[in-house]
């Protein structure tokens, strides 16, 4: 039993410093603002509902399987308006099978309001989410806004951004592309 244990342990280690130096290899695309996405071991995400606008309900984990850009927002937040057709524009080149950006406005956001952001915006490939009493975001540690999260095919936290960011640049582009390469290959 101790053989095996032993085993098994170095085979965790082993597998632990690929991650270590796949995450490495990835940080080191970070460039202009994207310097500011930080990554870190995967953690676990809340499991607290969001609706859309029928009042259906959601919860992160709906979205395992995927690499998930997790974006948190609201229609009076200038750096939001900002970016928001920056992450209509990633998931344009990348959304599919392996990876989704999923945006989530919370807080007091009206939905004719929330609409109308989308159309100034341009927006229309982006799902409409909300979280009006800011559990989910309370729950995920947002404090203010933007906050993007990226979540792992396993629905865990692994990168995390406080706000605004470049998302259509080459950096963002090519963290994007090694996630979703990286998680292909685990």
């Amino acid at each position: 039993m101790v053989r095996f244990l032993a085993v098994l342990y170095t085979g965790l280690a082993l597998s632990a410093n690929v991650v270590l130096a796949d995450t490495a290899g990835i940080e080191a695309l970070r460039e202009g603002t994207m310097k500011k996405l930080t990554f870190s071991d995967p953690v676990a995400v809340s499991d607290i509902s969001f609706t859309d606008p029928d009042g259906g309900e959601f919860q992160l984990s709906d979205f395992k399987g995927k690499t998930v850009l997790v974006n948190f927002w609201a229609t009076w937040c200038a750096p939001c308006r900002k970016e928001m057709p920056m992450l209509s524009e990633l998931q344009t080149e990348f959304g599919g099978d392996h990876f989704e950006v999923v945006t989530i406005a919370t807080g007091r956001n009206a939905l004719p309001g929330i609409r109308k952001f989308f159309s100034e915006t341009g927006v229309d490939n982006l799902p409409l989410f909300l979280d009006p009493k800011q559990k989910l975001a309370r729950q995920m540690g947002v404090l203010g806004l933007p906050i993007t999260v990226i979540l792992d095919p396993e629905g865990q936290e692994i990168a995390r951004m406080r706000g605004d960011a470049e998302w259509n640049s080459d950096s963002a582009k090519a963290i994007i592309a090694a996630l979703i390469a990286a998680a292909g290959e685990s």
